[in-house]
C-alpha cells in the first residue's frame, strides 16, 4: 500500500512569472509537521491542466527533493492522451516519485475497451504503483466497478482515488477487488463513509488547510474511535462545502490565501471567486477555528 491515511492533494503557489519553488518548499515542511500521510502534486488541485511539462516535471522533482522519502509522493501524470501520459509517468518515475495518479482520459469519453488499454498501456510503462483516478463529473466518464476490479489485476496498479460521490458504487468497488486493493476518498464530504465499507483514506482538499484535523478524522477511524471521527467529520463539514462552493481549486487556494500562505494567482481559465460566495468561505474558514491574515480581513 503506498500510504494508509490522509493524503494532501497539493496546492501549486504561483508567481506571475511561474511556480513559487519557495513557497512550495514551505507547504511540504508545513504537512509533514502537521502529519500529512502523503502528498498528491500536480493534480487538479495542483492546477496540472495549466501547466507546461517542465514546470509539471520541475514540480514533481523539487517536491521530490524536498521530501526525501519522509512521506510518500505521488505524481499526477494523467492525461486524456494516453502516449502523452506515459511520457509524463516516464519522466516522474526517473524523477523519484513514489507513485503515479491516473485520471481517466477526458473530452474523449473512451468507452470500456478504450479505458483499460489506457490504463494498461501506462502501467505497462513504468515500474511504479499507480493510484487510478475516478472522478466523472469533471471527465464525463465513470470508471465502473467491474472495471476497476479487472484493472487490480495488473501488478502495478494497487489503488483507486474514488470521486463519484456515489457511495454505492464506492461499496461495490470495495466489494469487488483483492485485498490489498487500496480505495481512496476523492471526496471530503465523505471520507468516514468510504472508510467505513473498507477505504484506506483520502486524498484530500480541506488537507491543504486543516491537514492536523483531516489526519486525525482518517486516524481515529482505525484506531476504533469512531464517534471522535464522526465528530470531526460533521463539524468540518460547513468549512467543506465552503471549499467546493465554486470549482476547485479556486475556493481552496483562496482560502490558502486569506489564511496568509501566499499561494499566488489562479492560473486562466480559472478566476476569483464571486464575492458572495467569497464571504461565506470567510465565514466558514473562521467558524472552523481558522485565523484570516490580519490584512485580508
Amino acid at each position: 500500500m503506498i500510504f494508509k491515511g490522509a493524503a494532501v492533494a497539493l496546492v501549486t503557489p504561483f508567481t506571475q512569472k511561474g511556480v513559487d519553488f519557495e513557497k512550495l518548499g514551505q507547504l511540504v515542511e508545513y504537512h509533514i509537521e502537521n502529519h500529512t500521510d502523503a502528498l498528491v502534486v500536480c493534480g487538479t488541485t495542483g492546477e496540472a491542466t495549466t501547466m507546461s511539462d517542465d514546470e509539471q516535471l520541475s514540480v514533481i522533482k523539487y517536491v521530490v527533493d524536498k521530501v526525501k522519502k519522509r512521506i510518500p509522493v505521488i505524481a499526477g501524470t494523467g492525461s486524456n492522451d494516453t502516449m502523452h501520459s506515459v511520457h509524463l509517468s516516464q519522466k516522474a518515475e526517473r524523477l523519484g516519485a513514489d507513485a503515479l495518479l491516473i485520471i481517466t482520459p477526458y473530452y474523449n469519453k473512451a468507452n470500456a475497451k478504450g479505458l483499460k488499454l489506457h490504463f494498461e498501456t501506462i502501467a505497462n510503462s513504468v515500474n511504479l504503483p499507480i493510484i487510478l483516478y475516478n472522478v466523472p463529473g469533471r471527465t464525463c466518464v465513470n470508471l465502473k466497478p467491474s472495471l476497476v476490479a479487472e484493472l487490480a489485476k495488473i501488478e502495478n496498479i494497487v489503488a483507486l482515488k474514488e470521486a463519484s460521490g456515489d457511495l454505492a458504487q464506492v461499496a461495490e468497488v470495495c466489494r469487488l477487488v483483492p485485498d490489498g486493493f487500496a480505495v481512496y476518498s476523492g471526496n471530503d464530504d465523505s471520507i468516514l463513509q468510504l472508510l467505513s465499507v473498507g477505504g484506506s483514506g483520502v486524498i484530500s482538499v480541506l488537507g491543504n488547510v486543516c491537514p492536523k484535523e483531516t489526519h486525525d478524522l482518517v486516524q481515529k477511524f482505525f484506531d476504533g474511535d469512531i464517534e471522535g471521527s464522526r465528530k470531526i467529520q460533521l463539524e468540518l463539514k460547513p468549512l467543506i462545502d465552503a471549499l467546493f462552493i465554486e470549482v476547485n481549486p479556486i475556493p481552496v487556494k483562496t482560502a490558502m490565501n486569506l489564511l496568509g500562505f501566499e499561494v499566488g494567482n489562479l492560473r486562466l481559465p480559472l478566476a476569483e471567486m464571486d464575492e458572495k460566495n467569497l464571504e461565506v468561505l470567510k465565514q466558514e474558514l473562521v467558524n472552523a477555528g481558522l485565523k484570516l491574515a490580519e490584512d485580508l480581513c
